[in-house]
């Protein structure tokens, strides 16, 4: 009796655990994607992003990914803000001319960080946003430069 009751408990926590396991795979599978495009917002892939650095070293360039993930890597002269800790005064000490481009991206089309960031930024008056919307994923994979810390 006792052996049948240890059995039954192994199973309920075997059958919990892979049912667990199934569903946590499958809510990865279901992440967001973020928009195909933001009103009045280019739109640039890995190559436009370094045609643009490469045209205007002083373009301002914006990695809206968590700090950890910066330092593990990132675009060259990007400047790290989270899009949760983005502040109208942090992108005004940045870039103080509305009309001046400003670059975002984040890890790709499962983030929606910089594409938050770039909402943000539209409320405020900035008017010339661009989103590298394949993000750090579009640019490992192509094995462009990078920065680490």
């Amino acid at each position: 009796m006792l052996n049948d009751l240890f059995s039954l408990d192994y199973l309920r926590v075997t059958v919990v655990s892979i049912t667990l396991l199934f569903s946590s795979a499958l809510f990865a599978e279901q992440k967001p994607h973020a928009p195909e495009n933001i009103q009045d917002v280019m739109v640039v892939s890995a190559e436009e992003t370094i045609e643009m650095i490469l045209a205007d070293p002083e373009l301002t360039v914006i990695d809206s990914r968590k700090k950890t993930e910066y330092m593990k890597g990132h675009i060259e002269g990007a400047v790290n803000i989270l899009n949760t800790r983005l502040k109208r005064e942090d992108l005004e000490l940045l870039s103080p001319d509305k009309s001046k481009a400003i670059l975002f991206y984040c890890n790709g089309t499962r983030c929606l960080r910089s594409s938050d960031s770039i909402k943000k930024a539209k409320s405020w008056g900035y008017s010339k946003l661009i989103w590298f919307r394949g993000g750090w994923n579009e640019w490992s994979e192509k094995r462009l430069p990078v920065v680490t810390n």
